[in-house]
């Protein structure tokens, strides 16, 4: 037995091209671009913020000395930590910077999980497209019972279709599902640790925004 026993054309056709089609009929188009382009991420490593937790130590040494204005002609390539940074330039509290952060997170949350939803797809459509091409083997072997070549050959695509099937679904599409998830959780994780040092950031302009903190001689005798 060769490897080439296991290759059908017809049954690849029909798994495989069936699979996507029925992931492209119900992904919106941007989620599909992200499956896609998420394959690149696999090979890297997890997530860490520690390089970003490090450039915004740097970037609070830059605003104790030079002021936080200082701090837009910074080059941050990172686009969450880039939109923390022009807030705190912007003169925004600890408070609004937080939220933005959170916000940044849970969107891209969901974009992992889109991505990783449309794999999880592929990996429950997979068997359905074996079975439809078991059944389209079944029906050309029965139509062609007068001839055992043609017989042999819709036989072959009856039970690679199901082979093919089980495969994409449990060797491909589910692995890859599982693996995008466990990387966002990790991913989303380690963002919620840039809250605490961005926070204090902003906290460095904080008089400038709210004004002068007065005394208040009522709050004292309540205490």
């Amino acid at each position: 037995m060769t490897p080439g026993t296991f290759l059908d054309p017809y049954a690849a056709i029909i798994v495989g091209g069936g699979t996507f089609v029925a992931a492209m009929l119900r992904t919106p188009s941007a989620d599909l671009g992200r499956a896609l382009k998420a394959l690149v991420t696999l090979p890297r490593r997890d997530f860490s913020a520690e390089p970003l937790i490090e450039q915004v130590n740097a970037l609070s040494r830059i605003a104790r000395r030079h002021g936080t204005i200082a701090l837009d002609r910074s080059v941050i390539a990172d686009a969450d930590l880039a939109a923390g940074i022009a807030l705190i330039v912007d003169g925004e509290g600890a408070d609004a910077v937080i939220r933005e952060m959170r916000h940044r997170r849970r969107a891209r949350i969901e974009r992992h999980a889109a991505a990783a939803e449309m794999w999880s797809g592929m990996a429950e459509v997979a068997p359905a497209m074996g079975m439809v091409g078991t059944l389209v083997g079944l029906v050309a072997m029965f139509t062609q019972m007068r001839d055992p070549r043609a017989i042999g050959v819709a036989m072959a695509v009856a039970l690679l279709a199901t082979l093919y099937g089980a495969i994409i679904a449990n060797l491909v599409a589910m692995p890859i599902a599982m693996r995008l998830r466990a990387a966002a959780r990790i991913e989303a994780f380690e963002r919620a640790r840039l809250e605490a040092p961005l926070a204090a950031l902003a906290m460095r302009e904080a008089p400038r925004t709210a004004g002068p903190v007065t005394f208040s001689p009522m709050r004292e005798e309540t205490k």
